[in-house]
């Protein structure tokens, strides 16, 4: 069965940033497999696939890196714990629903890229509370936890939520004539992390040669939601890859380019992990 998180810590502190990757796990239980009507190779399609690879120089730069091994097919621990799939779970509410549950991707996918329904059939409410309770709750726990610690050993924290976007989930943006971003931060419109955070989160990216876009088409779900604070000296940024950077999407496997883009991605780490968050915040000042 997958580890439900992997903390990597450096050997000495010194960043106040956080790295993670939820959805670059590829541990898929047997009684998964067996419960899907897709092959391994279609169900690895909504993997982010090798992220972990790109951000493993993390601490040796001063900053910790958070994994899982649990496939984002299997748990999502970008969606909140009740975002549950009533076309998929018995027993689901079907009042309140967002369009990312309805589109069949709550906390319980009921598709994987290109809309490719998982099971053949409905799944019981007691195996989605099994799965939220053996892994949902132990990575945001251990997420949780860890940020704090940091918040309170450096006064401030960033968190850089990093993922992978297909090819073709621009393609939209083209159409308009737009230019294709390789790196699309989200922070939620400003929501979860301070202005001045996000320049600089940005500026390194350029400073790299790749082109970046904001908020459009991902402007960051739960993870950023839900930890960025920015008025309490807590951000959280979600940083999209282009997977074709780095991969053959066809192939889920390494591209000739890989190891070009990780040593860029590497540095790219470094210099994020020296990322200024400046001072405390006026409410953490007066406390």
């Amino acid at each position: 069965m997958p580890v439900a998180v992997e903390i990597t810590e450096p050997v000495r502190a010194t960043s106040a940033v956080v790295f993670a990757s939820p959805h670059s796990g590829r541990v898929y239980p047997q009684d998964f497999l067996d419960a899907a009507q897709l092959d391994k190779r279609i169900l690895r399609s909504s993997e982010d696939a090798f992220v972990d690879l790109l951000l493993a120089h993390a601490p040796d730069f001063g900053a910790p890196l958070v994994t899982s091994q649990v496939p984002r097919a299997y748990v999502d621990f970008n969606r909140a714990a009740d975002e549950l799939d009533p076309a998929l779970i018995h027993g689901a509410p079907r009042a309140g629903l967002n369009p990312r549950v309805t589109s069949g991707l709550g906390v319980l996918a009921r598709v994987v890229a290109g809309g490719r329904t998982i099971y053949r059939g409905k799944l019981p409410m007691a195996e989605a509370q099994s799965r939220i309770t053996q892994y949902w709750e132990p990575y945001h726990q251990a997420l949780s936890d860890l940020l704090h610690r940091q918040h309170s050993r450096f006064g401030q924290v960033l968190l850089c939520d990093v993922h992978s976007m297909p090819r073709d989930a621009l393609n939209g943006r083209l159409s308009r004539g737009g230019t294709r971003p390789d790196i699309v931060i989200g922070d939620r419109w400003g929501a979860s992390c301070r202005a001045d955070v996000l320049e600089q989160v940005e500026s390194v990216l350029r400073d790299a040669g790749l082109v970046v876009a904001r908020n459009a088409p991902f402007a960051g779900a739960y993870i950023a939601q839900r930890y960025g604070q920015p008025s309490k000296g807590m951000h959280a940024v979600q940083i999209e890859i282009d997977r074709a950077l780095y991969m053959d999407e066809v192939r889920i496997a390494p591209s000739a380019d890989f190891g070009d883009f990780s040593t860029l991605m590497r540095d790219v780490t470094a210099r994020l992990a020296e990322i200024d968050l400046g001072p405390q915040s006026l409410e953490l000042a007066a406390e």
